[in-house]
């Protein structure tokens, strides 16, 4: 009888061993930790990045960039926090991924290339020169965010290491009359019932939001983004949620993109490949 309990005893005690480690292994990992640098680089350069954040967070009003944007946005309405929050499009790491091959556009681009595109697309505006200071006071600050970072130049997509990852969920599971009751209850407060915007919040349709060449305007990249952003600082949507929301939001008006409408007066599509 006493053989008997060892036995028994040894199989709890492996089986709790088990469970421990199927429980350790099957856990979600810690978040990565991200962090800024501690210091802006000294002299003239440490200004130009100081000045990249201010337009970061004052795109639509800063006096270099407000003539190239037209609508309501700033880069820190999509890319949170002037692009420090770890999980919403976050900047952190990003200009190691460049040159990086871009699918739409069928060329190698840089990282310039990229944030001037958003202009375009994300701000309803005018793509500003190349070498201007609004693009190079831009990428010097997404470039120091990324100072540490690996360089590993990506030739899929002109995306970072830490960009925002797809939903598994599939957008034909999209339900835009759910998304119109939830959209009323957890988003109406801060973006308006008419998605008009508040000070709170930016527009998130019409003539002020994003037009329909921007990524926001594909409801899986919206769900997406919505499902590590949304609400600010207290995420909390589900997949099935932050998709519903996208669809309804992405179900009314928003400005059309024609590209030639979006460059520079002096420059010609040839000169990009387009």
């Amino acid at each position: 009888m006493r053989h008997l309990w060892s036995i028994l005893f040894i199989l709890l005690v492996s089986g709790s061993i088990l469970s421990i480690k199927q429980f350790t292994t099957t856990s979600a990992a810690p978040p990565q930790e991200y962090k800024t640098p501690a210091e802006y680089p000294p002299q003239e350069l440490g200004e130009i990045v100081k000045l990249g954040r201010a337009i970061v967070e004052q795109t639509n009003v800063h006096p270099l960039s407000k003539d190239y944007v037209g609508n309501s946005l700033t880069c820190s309405s999509c890319h949170l926090k002037a692009g420090t929050d770890p999980y919403a499009a976050t900047f952190i790491g990003t200009a190691a991924a460049y040159p990086a091959w871009s699918p739409r556009e069928k060329r190698v681009i840089t990282l310039e290339d990229r944030v001037l595109n958003c202009f375009m697309r994300s701000q309803n505006g005018k793509r500003p020169p190349l070498g201007s200071k609004v693009s190079t006071a831009i990428t010097a600050y997404i470039t120091w965010l990324s100072m540490g970072s690996t360089i590993n130049m990506n030739h899929l997509k002109p995306l970072g290491p830490n960009h925002v990852k797809p939903l598994a969920i599939k957008t034909e599971l999209a339900n835009t009359e759910r998304g119109a009751f939830l959209y009323a209850d957890k988003c109406a407060d801060c973006h308006g019932e008419e998605g008009e915007g508040t000070e709170e919040g930016p527009p998130v349709w019409g003539a002020k939001s994003y037009n329909a060449g921007a990524g926001m305007s594909q409801n899986g990249k919206l769900a997406a983004w919505l499902k590590v952003a949304m609400p600010m600082d207290n995420t909390s949507l589900t997949d099935q949620e932050s998709l519903d929301i996208a669809s309804y939001i992405n179900s009314h008006e928003r400005p059309a993109f024609v590209l030639k409408e979006h460059l520079p007066d002096a420059e010609g599509l040839g000169v990009y490949g387009w």
